[in-house]
This record gives C-alpha cells, sequence and structure tokens, in this order.
C-alpha cells in the first residue's frame, strides 16, 4: 500500500457539496438536494441507457460527444422521461420497465436483457445523435456485479454503483492547469454523483474506505480512471480538449490500472438510506482497521 494511503488526513469538517444522478447513461445529469441511494447508486442513476438500434451496444461520449447535451428528466417518480436538447422538439416517454425486450452490450460484454422504450425515444435519438438507437431500461430483476474492493452491484454505470470526487481535488487540478497555461475545467466533466467539500487534501477521497452519509453508507471500489469524456464540454456537447487529461497524466498516472490517468473514486453502496447536500461525511481511511 502506498505511504499516502497509510495516514489518514488530519481531522477536518467533510460535507456533500453536490449530488447528481444522471438518468440516462451518457446524458446530461440532474442536480438534487437530496436524494435515496440504493443496491445500484442514487435513486434513477444510469437505467437507461441508448444502444445501437442494429447490435444493442451501448452508446457513448466517447464516439458521440454530442450526448452530452440531451437533457433527461424524471417525472412523475420515473413513470414518465422527459427528453430535451438544443434544436428539437423535446418529447416525454412513458416508462415501460416490461416492454419488450432487447440484448445490450457495453465494452463488447452482453449485460443481457433490456426493455426497449419504443419508436419515439429511438427516433428522437437517431435524429438528435445522427446515428440510429434505441432507449432502453433495466429490467426488474436486473442483476450485475461490479468489482473492485467493494465490488457492489451496478445498473447501467460503466462498472460501479457511484462516483465520488472532491471539491479540493478540482482545485488542485486547476491550479496546475492554469499553470501550464490552460483553462480550468468544472466539475461536471467527471460527472461524479457525489462531491465533497472541506478534504484536507487533493484526492483525499482515494484513501476512504467507508463513508457514512446521512443514513446511507458507501464503500471504496477502485479509483475512478478516465477515459476521454471529461475532455467533452458538458454542456454543449463538443469535445474541448485536450484538458484535463493532458495535465492529469503528468501526476495521476496508474500503473496498477494500465497506465490510465484518475480522478475521483468509485463506490458501492453498502447500507442503503438517504444522503443530502451538506449532509457531514464521516469517513474511515485505509490506515484505519475496518470492522
Amino acid at each position: 500500500m502506498r505511504e499516502a494511503e497509510q495516514r489518514a488526513p488530519e481531522p477536518g469538517p467533510i460535507t456533500v457539496q453536490r449530488l447528481t444522478y444522471y438518468p440516462v447513461k451518457g446524458c446530461a445529469g440532474t442536480d438534487v438536494r437530496s436524494a435515496g441511494a440504493g443496491e445500484t447508486g442514487l435513486l434513477h442513476d444510469r437505467v437507461f441507457m441508448v444502444v445501437d438500434a442494429g447490435d444493442g451496444s451501448f452508446r457513448s461520449q466517447r464516439t458521440l460527444p454530442a450526448m452530452a447535451a440531451v437533457r433527461p428528466s424524471v417525472v412523475d417518480g420515473g413513470a414518465r422521461l422527459r427528453l430535451a436538447a438544443d434544436g428539437v422538439e423535446s418529447i416525454v416517454v412513458d416508462v415501460d420497465p416490461d416492454a419488450a425486450r432487447r440484448a445490450v452490450s457495453m465494452f463488447g460484454r452482453p449485460l443481457g436483457e433490456s426493455a426497449d422504450q419504443g419508436d419515439a425515444a429511438a427516433e428522437w435519438f437517431s435524429e438528435v445523435l445522427g446515428a440510429r438507437s434505441r432507449l432502453v431500461r433495466v429490467i426488474p430483476g436486473f442483476d450485475r456485479d461490479g468489482w473492485g474492493e467493494t465490488p457492489g452491484k451496478v445498473a447501467f454505470a460503466d462498472a460501479h454503483a457511484l462516483l465520488i470526487a472532491s471539491q479540493r481535488s478540482l482545485d488542485d487540478l486547476n491550479e496546475r492547469i492554469e499553470a501550464r497555461g490552460g483553462r480550468p475545467v468544472p466539475m461536471d466533466r467527471f460527472r461524479p454523483n457525489i462531491v465533497l467539500d472541506g478534504c484536507a487534501e487533493p484526492h483525499d477521497e482515494d484513501r476512504m474506505r467507508r463513508l457514512e452519509i446521512g443514513t446511507a453508507r458507501f464503500a471504496y471500489a477502485v479509483r475512478a480512471t478516465r477515459c476521454a469524456v471529461p475532455m467533452v464540454d458538458q454542456r454543449t456537447g463538443a469535445r474541448s480538449g485536450p484538458e484535463p487529461i493532458r495535465t492529469l497524466a503528468t501526476y495521476r498516472r496508474e500503473p496498477e490500472y494500465e497506465n490510465k490517468v484518475s480522478f475521483g473514486m468509485k463506490a458501492a453502496v453498502v447500507r442503503h438510506g438517504v444522503l443530502s447536500v451538506g449532509d457531514a461525511v464521516r469517513a474511515r481511511w485505509a490506515s484505519e482497521q475496518i470492522a
């Protein structure tokens, strides 16, 4: 274990600064003041996914950055989904978890069956993205394992229930970017679910092994390695690189993760509950014995 992970930082008041769920994988998020946390993460998080209309493979900002500018909104507690984007008329989809089944895959791996949400949603996404697409939802009983120190369960997120990052980490990154003559980036480039405020040092979240927030409890899985998505402007859906990846590569390469760069950490839900912006974060660190 690294020396930095063996020493807990000086204690301080760490709180939740921001909570965000992303109804449709790869599309814009919804900020909330409070959120329920279930087995696969925050309520409504990544329960929908856009897939290729032919082979069922998932759509991603990695190849279709315009997804970032699609604004989904959960309506009537999840009974309906509103889809909006600039330049097209918004639509409201009646959500049907028992709809016709469609086999889907992610990163070349089959995920099993999903519930296809119909032709209107498919035509809307196909127009917005310029690629034949279908909108699918997780089906009742969907069961998918994560991986890492605490694997947990996951819906349509890449591989883990939650992404947690700290404002202190972003501030440090932006100081480095500006020192190189670049422009600072907003937190939404990293698409976190939970943003922490009050961390003593950059990347303290990497060293947290248990977090109790509100009535929920989370556990560390892995560091969050980053692809090209943080180089996409999340408001316009346009690529805006090379930052922050260029600067992260100077100090956040992870040999144990195929030399990829990292920012934030992935976590599993180990106790269901409710958490809110402003809640205190009770953390247990890598140096402490976990009961």
